[in-house]
């Protein structure tokens, strides 16, 4: 493997932890930790006296400026290891683009106060939003890592294929979405217990994002039953395909792990802990 090949993975692999430390940043409430300063933090470059809050806010900002120089990096280098058309190139472009955007949107949240303890649709919006812009962030940034290591990329797909494979890549867009609403919920308006838990979603007067994790269990049973499906089929129908069966059992694992987390995570009352383990696997499985 080339060296811009490992470095590529390695991008891969740090946007991974990006994406788990902004969620710690929402679990734990810090989301207003530098005010609604941005990129500066309550007015500083670098602050004199921070809190709690104030320390996880601008860590998260660090390690998310540092990312983004890493994949400017990772679009330089493309330019120079990879010729010109070549997949890599474009999927480096595509990934310092997201990037771009991931800050925006980032931004966005901090300027327009949709952090901490606020409940506007806006914010629910906003976050779905923005767990639709990380996953094709990932997937460029692992598309290029991919190409990079001599993957192969497929030149026709036929029209069926590409239709069933679209589908479920739009489902499990919209499963992570629904995920994202739901640990919104859970950080907003946390329970003690399980029993808790279900009270509050059985309440008439509860908020919208308490009545919305309700279906997020729901569409993860569905659509993990459907990958499940889909890959089982496809390993049958091309069985002669070393690569696509191990690609298929790991998919397998993936989705009953992260079923089994789903239900844990429930049972629990989403505890930080367990909530940044069940977003790193959906990250994983997507």
């Amino acid at each position: 493997m080339s060296r811009f090949a490992r470095y590529a993975w390695l991008v891969v692999l740090y946007n991974l932890a990006v994406i788990a430390w902004g969620a710690y940043v929402r679990a734990t409430g810090s989301g207003a930790g530098c005010g609604d300063h941005w990129p500066l933090c309550n007015g500083e470059v670098v602050p004199r006296s921070p809190d709690v809050e104030m320390l996880i806010e601008f860590s998260h900002r660090l390690s998310s400026g540092l990312d983004g120089l890493l994949i400017l990096g990772l679009s330089l280098w493309a330019l120079r290891a990879a010729g010109r058309g070549s997949p890599t190139r474009r999927w480096a472009g595509a990934t310092l683009l997201l990037v771009i955007v991931e800050g925006g949107l980032g931004a966005g949240l901090v300027k327009y106060q949709l952090v901490a303890e606020d409940q506007s649709m806006a914010r629910g919006v906003a976050m779905a939003a923005h767990l639709c812009n990380t996953f094709l962030l990932l997937a460029a940034a692992t598309l290029t890592a991919w190409s990079a290591s001599g993957g192969a990329h497929p030149r026709r797909v036929r029209p069926q294929v590409a239709g069933v494979l679209g589908a479920a890549l739009a489902a499990t867009m919209i499963l992570g979405m629904s995920g994202a609403i739901a640990a919104l919920g859970d950080t907003l308006f946390p329970a003690a217990s399980f029993a808790e838990g279900l009270s509050q979603d059985r309440s008439p007067a509860a908020h919208l994002f308490v009545r919305l994790r309700v279906l997020h269990p729901v569409i993860a049973a569905l659509v993990g039953l459907g990958l499940i499906g889909l890959s089982l089929r496809c390993m049958d129908r091309w069985s002669g395909a070393a690569g696509l069966r191990r690609a298929g059992r790991l998919l397998i694992g993936l989705v009953v792990a992260q079923l089994a987390l789903g239900a844990i995570n429930v049972a629990l009352a989403a505890p930080v802990w367990l909530q940044l383990i069940h977003l790193v696997v959906a990250d994983s499985l997507w």
